[in-house]
């Protein structure tokens, strides 16, 4: 059988839920369009509220769509949900886990679920895979809250998707869980498992994702490599070090400034409008010695508000 070119394919999809006595009306999705390239890291990001937890519960079979078609690893989730909801795995943003199981138990369950015969389960191998082989027979209400993430994870490649989908699989976890994690997902990744991430980490986002989709209210803003997504913005820093460091950032005509710690400050520009021989031009003029510059390319955070709050310099709802 030939591989799909794509892991996953949304085409017009549509979620309305009804009003209710509390409630008006709500469309959650608005004409989701969207292909998640087989074999990649995929980013799907956006504000709370953007949708994106509509679409993977659709995906999970948890959810009903009101309209549009759904295809995972190329089966029609309505023609085949039982095939489509195989191919994937799903670890939610929830800690959902039966606290009087222990982790070992948790995965034979859940690889009963699936039919996994008891000779193909990879039980013991998924626990050691995530660093909880010593915790495989405590029960699960006495792991901490990183590791039954990392227990949620294990659960779901019981049956060995070949999609993985994870809703902000590091919430809440420390530095180091958060690297083992990511250390087992690129393992998988390599072994050509197609992921899907979802997170608030931007830097995350940037540094594994090889494709980004950003939604806000229910649609898809844009779907690009990450690498363009990125040239998306024309602004640029300059990062200025004075001679004597200044306690306030200076105000040059045309530019904006912000302070940075011990006495520099930031000079932020257009690249279709200035450059930075213009900045320093303006931080002389205004008296300024320098003393040392760094140039600062936009981040994937810039691109975020920029796209789904119109303002680049807008404080970040999700960062408060």
């Amino acid at each position: 059988m030939d591989l799909p070119a794509y892991a996953i394919e949304a085409e017009g999809l549509f979620k309305t839920y009804p009003a209710t006595k509390t409630a008006p009306e709500k469309r959650a999705l608005n004409g989701i369009d969207l292909k998640v390239p087989r074999g990649s890291i995929f980013g799907l990001l956006g504000p709370n509220g953007a949708g994106k937890s509509t679409f993977i519960n659709i995906l999970a079979g948890l959810t009903r769509k009101s309209s549009g078609t759904v295809k995972i690893w190329g089966r029609d989730i309505d023609e085949r949900p039982r095939d489509a909801r195989a191919a994937i795995g799903v670890v939610p943003q929830e800690l959902a886990a039966d606290v009087f199981f222990t982790p070992r138990e948790s995965l034979e369950v859940q690889a009963g679920y699936y039919g996994v015969p008891k000779n193909e389960r990879r039980t013991d191998e998924l626990l050691n895979a995530l660093g909880l082989g010593d915790k495989a027979n405590a029960y699960v209400r006495q792991l901490s809250g990183g590791m039954k993430r990392r227990l949620m994870v294990a659960k779901a490649m019981v049956h060995q998707p070949p999609v993985l989908i994870l809703d902000e699989p590091t919430a809440g976890v420390d530095v180091e869980l958060r690297r083992q994690l990511w250390e087992y997902v690129k393992g998988l990744h390599e072994l050509g498992v197609t992921i899907v991430l979802t997170t608030h980490y931007l830097e995350e986002a940037q540094e594994l994702c090889d494709q980004i989709a950003i939604v806000n209210r229910g649609e898809v803003v844009v779907c690009e490599p990450t690498p363009v997504l990125l040239r998306r913005m024309d602004i640029r820093n300059v990062v200025v070090t004075p001679e004597a460091p200044l306690d306030v950032a200076p105000v040059l005509q045309g530019f904006e400034t912000k302070g940075r710690t011990g006495g520099a400050f930031s000079v932020s520009y257009r690249t279709g409008q200035s450059s930075v021989e213009h900045v320093l031009a303006a931080v002389r003029a205004a008296g300024v010695s320098i003393k040392d510059i760094a140039t600062e390319d936009p981040d994937l955070e810039d691109v975020f508000v920029s796209l789904t709050y119109g303002d680049p310099n807008a404080k970040d709802p999700l960062k408060t």
